[in-house]
């Protein structure tokens, strides 16, 4: 509990592999601790068509609940959400952007990686028939910018992160060589350093980098006498000033090392199988407006297709976002009102442009990300559609009020040039090739106002307040679990919600 506290779910998870309290592997996600038929003759509403909602409803089902789904929009899914030709992006402002890319081509513009560590989501993967392939998370032959080192021009990953090792390994040598390590090191652990610095480094017979093949070569091997020439390596100091270790390092995060998936056509992929398995369980173009506890549980006010409508029902999920839950009338207890209220959340932005697959022809890029340390950032290269002539490429994946400060109020044209002009850092005379650019800000879309929770009303007690149910209401979605702004939360969460519902029925009866 004390690693989660301060270091968050990845530092939890790893220590707790460590400790033999979870499977170094992955395996079925723990079942649901109900008997089948627990929920016969039960009536529950699940409130919100995300993955939460609708892993809630799918569980409830198969457990015998009368459930229905209420979702706002037309769709389900929530923030998972891919743009494709014709796909609206709708804005609480009133605006809105209409896709108009090439049929194949697409956008995931919410989540976008579904790591092989998340058990729980490949599973309902595996249960619900959505193909997968392998989504190009990191390459060695993306792009790392500063303006302030190697005169502004992209220094490729492979070449910052050898010529890193290279000049570390080297400092180090120097160090052992001159005994600054005696009282470290033993004379036999000494001399097992210095070879595995020479191999690490890789380091010359006197301790000195001087280049390697393994951060790029400026004549590769060929035929007949066509040997390979090393570049010169970067010096230490102009790493320094390059500042690269955000970039070069995000793979090394838990969740970024393992293998990440993505549905073969765009993460929707997964909702709308939900969504189909469930049937008419999901109601869209249903808002709801007013929640309601009750003797026997709860009553939902909602509008339809512009009628106002009413349901009443035992139990409720509500896995709506907080933005929207603090604008619905209700009669939650005081203390989830405070965590509600009191919330913050984050504001993720994608901009996505369509373009000639100039990565892959005149970059040999495939997949992965460029990050760039001044203006819009990174640039994510896709992993679908490989050798295609077109394709969707993101030009920043960022916090709209973080690494830009005031980036999310500047008008669309003004985002778009930005971008733009980011691309064109990194691939000199390409950013006039972009073209049918999308920005999706998350706190400005329709029904969702935020990416994902920042702070809860509260603090770390509102959290344990907000975990628990309220009444005949429980909550479920990301924001109610240790996962947050990935579906392996929303889906945890909303199979604990289930648990706690199951628990109290089975116990009244």
């Amino acid at each position: 509990m004390r690693v989660g506290q301060a270091g968050g779910y990845s530092a939890a998870f790893a220590t707790m592999q460590a400790l033999g309290l979870m499977p170094m592997r992955g395996e079925m996600a723990e079942p649901i601790h109900a008997e089948a038929g627990t929920g016969k003759g039960v009536k529950a509403v699940v409130l919100g068509g995300g993955i939460g909602g609708l892993v809630s409803a799918y569980e409830l089902r198969k457990l015998g609940y009368d459930v229905v789904v209420l979702e706002a929009r037309e769709r389900p899914g929530g923030r998972n959400f891919t743009g494709r030709n014709g796909t609206n992006v709708e804005f609480v402002d009133g605006t809105t952007q209409t896709i108009q890319w090439e049929e194949g081509n697409y956008q995931n513009l919410g989540p976008a990686r579904l790591p092989s560590t998340h058990w729980t989501m490949l599973n309902y993967v595996r249960e619900l028939g959505v193909p997968l392939e392998v989504e190009i998370n990191t390459s060695r032959s993306t792009l790392l910018q500063n303006d302030k080192a190697n005169g502004g021009k992209p220094v490729p990953q492979r070449k910052a992160i050898n010529d890193t090792r290279g000049n570390v390994s080297e400092l180090l040598s120097k160090c052992i060589r001159k005994g600054a390590l005696d009282s470290e090191f033993s004379a036999q652990d000494r001399e097992r350093m210095m070879d595995f610095l020479g191999i690490y480094g890789p380091l010359d017979k006197t301790g000195a980098y001087v280049g390697s093949g393994r951060a790029g070569m400026k004549v590769a091997p060929g035929a007949g006498k066509q040997a390979e020439v090393d570049e010169p390596p970067l010096d230490m100091r102009t790493l320094l000033d390059g500042d690269f270790w955000d970039g070069m390092l995000y793979e090394e995060d838990w969740p970024w090392q393992a293998t990440m998936f993505q549905p073969v056509g765009g993460m929707d992929r997964i909702p709308y199988a939900f969504a189909k398995s469930l049937g008419s369980i999901v109601q869209y173009s249903s808002p709801v407006t007013e929640i309601r506890k009750t003797s026997n549980g709860v009553r939902i006010a909602y509008t339809q297709s512009g009628e106002a409508k009413q349901l009443e029902a035992a139990y409720c999920i509500c896995a709506l976002p907080f933005p929207m839950l603090k604008k619905i009338p209700n009669d939650f207890s005081e203390p989830f009102k405070r965590v509600i209220d009191g919330s913050t959340m984050a504001g993720a932005l994608k901009i996505a442009w369509e373009s000639r697959r100039f990565w892959e022809t005149d970059y040999n890029i495939y997949g992965g990300l460029s990050f760039l340390e001044q203006g819009v950032s990174p640039v994510w290269y896709p992993s679908s559609r490989i050798m295609h002539p077109t394709g969707i490429v993101v030009c920043g994946y960022m916090m709209d009020d973080k690494e830009i400060p005031g980036f999310g109020d500047l008008p669309l044209e003004q985002k778009f040039a930005a971008s733009r002009a980011s691309m064109e850092k990194l691939h000199p005379g390409h950013g006039k090739e972009l073209q049918n650019p999308v920005y999706c800000g998350w706190r400005h879309v329709k029904w969702n106002e935020g990416s994902w929770i920042m702070d809860y009303g509260g603090g770390p007690a509102g959290y344990d307040a907000v975990i628990e149910g309220d009444g005949p209401i429980y909550f479920a979605g990301d924001t109610i679990s240790n996962v947050v702004g990935w579906q392996e939360g929303a889906a945890l969460s909303a199979r604990r919600a289930v648990d706690m519902i199951s628990a109290k029925v089975k116990a009244a009866s």
